[in-house]
């Protein structure tokens, strides 16, 4: 990804000064955790720079959309991206100038050339859009175990087969389990 570079001209630097700039953001791929999202088409983005007297807000919004994987049944899900984008640059000393409220990841230096890449507010904006768990639908039945019938499309032969133990589940020989007794014997041991 080629990274987005934009200026802070002269002007900029009057307390208050305030500068409007917009774009767009061709990604092919993104990895968040185990998951990879396509884009199909370009995201935009919208920012505003605000001097602040000491320092340059950047704030604004990268909108689009994204493809992955159902985490369950892994049919395309589409992601819709509203991400909120934020950055705090010092304009002029070191990190020992910094606002006393702020820590120390909640900043950069303004460079000296006056050129901010705002593409990892992006990224980071876009990244905080993602869900942990992408999903196709909260009730997704995912894939059967077994033979790999998407259970969304409808049940397979697997589940009608209800006394059929799945040898690589290693919790099968707990099916047969009598939690009932063992209850009765907790609370006989309690009374006495």
């Amino acid at each position: 990804m080629q990274p987005i570079y934009i200026s802070i001209p002269h002007d900029l630097f009057a307390p208050a000064a305030y500068a409007h700039h917009e774009g767009t953001l061709d990604l092919e791929v993104l990895k968040a955790g185990p998951d990879l999202y396509s884009f199909t088409e370009p995201l935009t983005w919208s920012i505003d720079v605000t001097n602040t007297g000491d320092a340059f807000l950047i704030s604004g919004t990268v909108l689009g959309s994204a493809t992955t994987s159902c985490a369950r049944c892994l049919e395309d899900v589409v992601v819709p991206i509203t991400g909120e984008v934020e950055g705090y640059f010092l304009i002029e000393g070191s990190e020992e100038d910094r606002p006393e409220d702020m820590e120390e990841d909640e900043f950069d230096i303004l460079p000296s050339d006056h050129r901010i890449d705002i593409t990892p507010l992006l990224n980071a904006a876009i990244l905080l859009e993602f869900p942990l768990v992408p999903l196709c639908d909260d009730d997704c039945k995912g894939l059967c175990s077994h033979c790999g019938q998407n259970l969304n499309e409808g049940s397979c032969a697997c589940a009608q087969d209800e006394d059929a133990v799945d040898p690589a589940n290693p919790f099968a020989v707990l099916r047969d389990l009598d939690l009932m007794l063992k209850e009765e014997a907790k609370e006989d041991t309690l009374e006495s």
